[in-house]
């Protein structure tokens, strides 16, 4: 075989090997081979669900293990907040393990996917320090949305992929893995498709997915999908619902509310889930002003029930 040849096979059985990894070998889900258990789902709280109340860090955490949830998925801009108000990270970890609760994932917002190189070192540099944070309180994982390239359309999804590998093996050196996140509202990234593209293409085989629902739907993307998708691909995913108005074009994080109280196929989504990773971590993602208005706890309480209630639903 000659070398370019032998170049072009290398990369195209490194991109096969990895979409093998990413999409169901099957070609859907197949709950036969999964337990179709709703407590098999490890049930977990995005603390912007309660961020409009303003309790703090610690509080934030307290409330989720009195409402029930199985593990948190925290801002790491609010526990920078948390050490620079005198918290350290030792006594966060030993707090978060004495109340039960695991820190499955966390949120930041790192430049890492943008065109100009500057910026995309500091946004790797943003990204070690988010990391560190989340290493040190347990965290197993970090949204990576397409943070920066989010208002101009066009970028280039093939060298989108080469930035997002840069990123999964600063993870891998971290020990925190980067989930790809599906951005709705942005101009990139905005289709479930367009982030699998890039996950594959990266060629590295920790490459994995954070969907969600609002952002599956406002991003203009079919459900159908995700039952392409295989049980490492999808470690975690944000449950929400939205409502039938205000229509795709002009529908805002704000509006989304309760798994159960909008229109969205969640019978349908979660029986997919189910048939692609039983495990999978579901976190709890709001951003309504009208929940933040109410009492924390009574929110978090309800947002749990109504989330076991529509999996319970989906799978009886």
């Amino acid at each position: 075989m000659e070398p370019t040849s032998r170049r072009k096979f290398m990369g195209t059985a490194t991109g096969a090997a990895i979409g093998v990894n990413l999409l169901n070998a099957a070609g859907g889900s197949n709950p036969e081979s999964n337990s179709m258990d709703a407590t098999a789902f490890k049930y977990c709280l995005n603390t912007s669900t309660i961020r409009g109340q303003n309790l703090g860090l610690i509080k934030e955490i307290e409330v989720a293990a009195e409402a029930g949830y199985d593990a948190l998925e925290l801002w790491t801009r609010n526990i920078r907040a948390y050490v620079s108000e005198g918290g350290t990270l030792k006594e966060l970890d030993a707090r978060i393990k004495d109340l039960g609760l695991t820190v499955e994932s966390g949120i930041g917002f790192a430049k890492w996917i943008v065109d100009d190189p500057q910026e995309r070192a500091a946004g790797l540099e943003e990204a070690r320090r988010d990391m560190e944070i989340l290493r040190k309180i347990g965290g197993k994982r970090m949204a990576a949305p397409p943070a920066g390239a989010t208002r101009r359309e066009g970028l280039d999804l093939f060298q989108a992929a080469k930035r997002y590998r840069a990123l999964l093996e600063l993870g891998e050196e971290m020990g925190v893995t980067p989930m790809l996140e599906v951005w709705g509202f942005s101009k990139n990234l905005h289709r479930l498709g367009e982030a699998v593209l890039v996950a594959i293409e990266s060629g590295h085989p920790d490459a994995c997915l954070l969907p969600d629902v609002y952002h599956i739907y406002k991003g203009g993307s079919d459900f159908t999908g995700l039952k392409m998708l295989s049980q490492t691909s999808v470690p975690a995913f944000h449950m929400n619902d939205y409502p039938a108005d205000p229509p795709r074009e002009t529908i805002a994080d704000k509006d989304r509310v309760y798994p159960g109280d909008g229109v969205a196929p969640l019978d349908r989504i979660l029986q997919d889930l189910a048939g692609i990773n039983s495990g999978m971590v579901l976190s709890l993602e709001l951003f309504n002003p009208i929940y933040w208005k109410q009492d924390a706890l009574e929110v978090a309480k309800t947002g749990l029930s109504k989330l076991k209630g529509a999996v319970a639903s989906a799978l009886s």
